[in-house]
């Protein structure tokens, strides 16, 4: 009986100290489980913190990306394997800095004037201006028009500049006109010559209009037009005195101002040392056939000071004034000769049976008119990006 009760104490104190290390070890438990929770809220907490302002701008490039979509801005061929890290097909799993990244890569920055909308018009280049004085002689009957000088005209040759004259007309009569001398290789010419029209009675001077075209003399082509200046006579007050004028040249009518747009887009690749010109389109194109229409193509001409290194050429399209193309060339120009390279885009109408008609000419480089100078510049300005901008024709 002794021995009985010795044993059932015995399993008794066995039995409680296996219930108190249970416990123990649950106790251990809840609190080490507990701590764990309290380090991962932590954790997250911090994380969070960390990413808010990267998901932040994920969220806003999304929504740029949304906005350059209802602008309808124009994808080009340039730098497209730039999009992913090399090696690496982009896919839908892209990290937010890729993401971010691949906005500025392919989107195409459209210059003013450059929209795809055909309501607007090129870029209103500016093509200097002239300064001449004009008076009338009773006494003689005749009308003295002095040709003083030009400033900040437009350079229409390869080098850079111009050499500028003006002719001058007494409207309606084109029969009978006078010219200044050429001012070699000169933007801001000075020619100081007289002219007179004799044996004209006052009442017919002030049925004229007296009128001033600059042109860029070419000695193995045609002449360039550079801007125009009309004034009707009966316009002056004080005919009888001499004064003195500056206007601002405008684009000749039957040059220029009738040869249609032409909308390009260029791309700087200063890695590869390439520019990538994309003929996209042309509109209200001048009329070279029998027909009133036009069968047009655009030629190109990648030039080294006066050398021609390269040249390149669209298909033609029929019968279309309207053309669209869609059609881009790369140019290799290394970066050391950048300030001396012109791309020379020369859009022409094709005859089966004749000489192709040049309808209209564009210069583009770092010395050209302002239009083309600015695409210029916004080209260098935004490497790796298409610049799109419209340009109308010359001469």
């Amino acid at each position: 009986m002794y021995l009985n009760r010795e044993e059932n104490n015995s399993k008794a104190g066995s039995l409680s100290l296996s219930v108190l290390l249970v416990s123990l070890a649950v106790t251990v438990c809840t609190v080490w489980l507990v701590a764990l929770c309290g380090v991962c809220g932590w954790c997250q907490r911090k994380l969070g913190k960390r990413n808010k302002p990267g998901l932040e701008a994920a969220g806003t490039s999304e929504a740029g990306r949304g906005r350059g979509g209802e602008k309808k801005a124009i994808k080009g061929v340039c730098n497209k394997p730039g999009n992913s890290p090399k090696g690496h097909p982009p896919d839908g799993h892209s990290s937010v800095t890729d993401l971010a990244n691949s906005l500025t890569g392919d989107m195409v920055m459209l210059s003013p004037g450059s929209e795809d909308d055909d309501g607007e018009g090129p870029i209103s280049e500016k093509l200097g201006r002239i300064q001449f004085s004009v008076g009338y002689s009773f006494q003689d009957s005749t009308l003295t028009v002095k040709i003083l000088k030009g400033q900040e005209l437009p350079a229409k040759d390869f080098s850079g500049t111009s050499d500028p004259f003006v002719k001058l007309y007494l409207l309606p009569d084109k029969k009978h006109k006078l010219e200044t001398k050429v001012k070699r290789k000169n933007l801001n010419p000075h020619w100081n010559e007289t002219f007179l029209f004799e044996g004209f009675p006052y009442e017919k001077v002030r049925e004229r209009t007296l009128y001033l075209q600059v042109l860029d003399f070419d000695r193995f082509s045609r002449n360039d037009p550079i801007g125009e200046v009309s004034i009707p006579l009966n316009k002056l007050s004080d005919l009888g005195h001499m004064q003195t004028f500056w206007k601002e040249l405008k684009p000749c009518m039957d040059g220029a101002g009738r040869r249609g747009d032409l909308l390009v887009s260029l791309c700087y690749n200063p890695t590869a040392n390439t520019i990538t010109v994309n003929i996209i389109k042309a509109r209200n194109l001048k009329a070279m056939d029998i027909g009133g229409t036009s069968d047009p193509y655009v030629k190109l001409w990648l030039m080294h000071k006066d050398k021609r290194i390269e040249k390149k050429k669209t298909v033609t399209i029929k019968c279309c004034l309207n053309p669209v193309f869609n059609e881009s060339f790369p140019f290799e120009v290394p970066a050391h000769v950048l300030r001396e390279t012109t791309i020379i885009i020369t859009v022409m109408d094709k005859d089966r049976l004749s000489r192709n008609d040049v309808i209209g000419k564009i210069y583009l480089s770092w010395k050209s008119g302002p239009a083309e100078v600015k695409h210029w510049k916004d080209m260098m300005g935004r490497p790796r990006t298409n610049v799109a901008q419209w340009h109308a024709l010359k001469a």
